[in-house]
């Protein structure tokens, strides 16, 4: 298995304002202009991966990059740009919500015919199918909790008890072993993927980044803390039914004992998150502070937001009988036990 506390390597750049944060990272040239910024499509390739390489230095960093560059100032400037400029689409096109109790009504009932893409996967994907999901929500998976932790230093009281201990379950509960980042990746390895830390950013379309970037702009941020806080209620509560489903897709197809494991256990763990997360994360800070209900509307509706451009991309490429990624895995592989 992959050495996991390895660098990832800088990925090939999608467009100009990628190229030059690349560019940026190796020390042979300024980041992107703000005009080039403004001007570049906010969901597309090139903004999503020059913002998500912006936002990593928080992370892991790169391979050959120095860590001081965290805190570039030039740097920083042109991420804020970028930001601005996401920030703003997404509150034109996800806010859907000014109530708390509004937004979680659209979540918290499954429709009786669902049509995602852990459907999907249960009932007719293949293992193809389940490879490429895999690695397309590495990304996401293997920082699973890391974003979300952020946010604890501005909580308090209830919401910081409540937070810090469902953090506590995600990583591991003090077991290295059970970490679910590390869960992730033993998935990963059943599947015959490579397990490390942003081997399929390359590969990953620019959906994925965008759910991605949309964790790292809520964590990083204290004016959205709320709107962070919305954004993990929102995957707890969608999580447990969500991974029942997973679960059975990982069993049908044969993907293996960790695979099943993985998902098995977020049916459990994420039921009880979920209660939590509503009834003290939640509650606990809009009793602390009210005037944050609307920013915790709007982290649910664009948690939704993004999830559903996600299942569009994915659904529609499959259907078609293509890769969802940029660049595809080899669909003969076959789990040995």
């Amino acid at each position: 298995m992959t050495n996991d506390r390895e660098e990832p390597l800088l990925p090939a750049a999608r467009g100009p304002l990628s190229s030059a944060v690349v560019d940026c990272l190796r020390g042979a040239g300024p980041p992107p202009p703000y005009d080039g910024i403004a001007a570049a499509p906010v969901y597309g390739d090139d903004l999503q991966l020059a913002l998500y390489l912006c936002y990593e230095l928080h992370y892991r960093g790169f391979a050959g990059v120095p860590a001081d560059l965290e805190w570039d100032p030039e740097l920083l400037r042109a991420r804020a740009a970028l930001e601005r400029c996401f920030l703003t689409a997404l509150r034109a096109d996800a806010h859907r919500h000014d109530e708390v109790d509004e937004a979680f009504a659209g979540i918290l009932v499954e429709p009786v015919d669902g049509t995602g893409v852990s459907h999907f996967l249960r009932d007719s994907g293949e293992l193809w199918h389940v490879r490429e999901y895999a690695a397309q929500r590495s990304l996401y998976h293997l920082k699973e909790a890391d974003p979300h932790a952020w946010v604890l230093p501005r909580l308090w009281g209830r919401a910081k008890a409540a937070m810090a201990a469902v953090e506590f379950d995600e990583y591991g509960g003090g077991r290295a072993d059970r970490v679910h980042a590390r869960l992730f990746a033993d998935l990963m390895a059943d599947l015959g993927l490579d397990t490390a830390y942003g081997r399929y950013l390359d590969a990953a379309c620019a959906e994925q980044l965008v759910t991605v970037n949309l964790m790292s702009l809520f964590g990083l941020h204290r004016s959205l803390r709320g709107a962070l806080v919305g954004h993990f209620a929102a995957v707890e509560i969608t999580s447990s039914p969500g991974s029942r489903r997973l679960a059975e897709a990982m069993r049908r197809t044969g993907a293996g004992p960790a695979a099943e494991h993985f998902y098995d256990e977020h049916v459990e763990a994420d039921a009880v998150h979920e209660q939590v997360v509503r009834h003290e994360v939640v509650a606990g800070l809009l009793e602390a502070e009210p005037h944050l209900a609307a920013d915790v509307a709007f982290g649910v509706d664009a948690t939704v937001f993004a999830e559903d451009r996600l299942a569009g991309r994915l659904l529609g490429d499959w259907s078609a009988g293509r890769s969802s990624l940029r660049t595809p895995l080899s669909r003969e592989f076959t789990h040995v036990s």
